[in-house]
């Protein structure tokens, strides 16, 4: 017996009429009879009373019934669901991104994809930047908004903004007041950054700036994450570069200066060209069209 027997079944048990049931599955009656009367064989159970008048399901036929209808129920949710996963519309997709990403593109895109596929299951995962680049490598990510710059060719990227970077100090310090600052003006300066193993991004653009004024920058420490890195600040143990995004949610006495000629980089999402998770173009097809709207 497979599901073709259980719908005729169904439909015998639902008209209570063997040629009514027999044009529903597209039979001729005395075919469909015999199906019946095979399947009653294959179970050893009568299903059906009939006479010349009359078709009534026994006891054992109501619930067979019952079992019937839940089998089909979730043989055809099974299907519509295989489907539904095939297209990108259900699912799971694990999405990566660095942390002040949090503070920009990252709310707007994950409310965006959720409101358009509300089946799918977002997994969020916050890393620093070389940690996102070797997970999209191995698999463990299906997309992530990172830094832009990679020439790695099996990443397929889209622009989502560009950010820039901030100077940040200590409320008091010398730069916390005045005009805006240029890379002259870090000399001599504590400097708290990322290490490049973890940003290599941010930390290239720190040290582009301040070789552009002259300036060898005097790197004290280097925490992995900013959120670190704004607490030190807090503390007085230096003053730090940071993106611009971070600058709107900065802890009590801290202070954010604009720079002058700031570095800019590019935010992007990136998906391995490779990747195998349906859902991840419609993620590029709703991020690409906010961007241009």
């Amino acid at each position: 017996m497979d599901t073709r027997h259980m719908r005729y079944f169904v439909a015998l048990a639902e008209t209570l009429h063997f040629g009514h049931a027999a044009g529903r599955v597209n039979m001729s009656q005395p075919p469909f009879s015999r199906q019946i009367a095979a399947i009653e064989k294959r179970l050893g159970a009568k299903l059906v009373e009939r006479n010349s008048r009359n078709v009534a399901l026994t006891p054992a036929g109501q619930h067979f019934l019952a079992d019937c209808r839940a089998v089909l129920e979730g043989f055809d949710a099974a299907c519509r669901d295989v489907q539904l996963v095939a297209s990108g519309m259900k699912g799971e997709l694990k999405l990566g991104f660095m942390m002040h990403a949090a503070h920009s593109v990252i709310p707007a895109l994950v409310r965006l994809y959720s409101e358009a596929r509300p089946d799918v299951r977002l997994i969020l995962e916050e890393r620093i930047p070389t940690d996102i680049e070797e997970m999209l490598t191995e698999g463990r990510l299906d997309a992530a908004v990172t830094f832009g710059g990679s020439a790695a060719p099996h990443l397929r990227t889209l622009l989502l903004a560009r950010d820039r970077l901030c100077l940040i100090v200590p409320a008091g310090h010398r730069l916390a007041d005045g005009e805006m600052i240029g890379p002259q003006s870090l000399a001599g300066e504590k400097l708290i950054a990322a290490p490049a193993t973890v940003a290599p991004t941010l930390r290239s653009a720190i040290g582009t700036y301040c070789a552009g004024g002259g300036v060898i920058p005097n790197f004290v420490f280097e925490p992995r994450l900013q959120h670190t890195i704004i607490r030190l600040v807090q503390e007085g143990l230096g003053v730090a570069l940071i993106p611009q995004s971070l600058c709107s949610d900065l802890a009590e006495g801290v202070v954010a200066r604009m720079l002058e000629d700031a570095p800019e980089f590019d935010v992007v999402l990136c998906a391995p060209r490779a990747g195998r998770n349906p859902a991840v173009p419609q993620l590029f097809e709703l991020a690409g069209r906010a961007g241009s709207s």
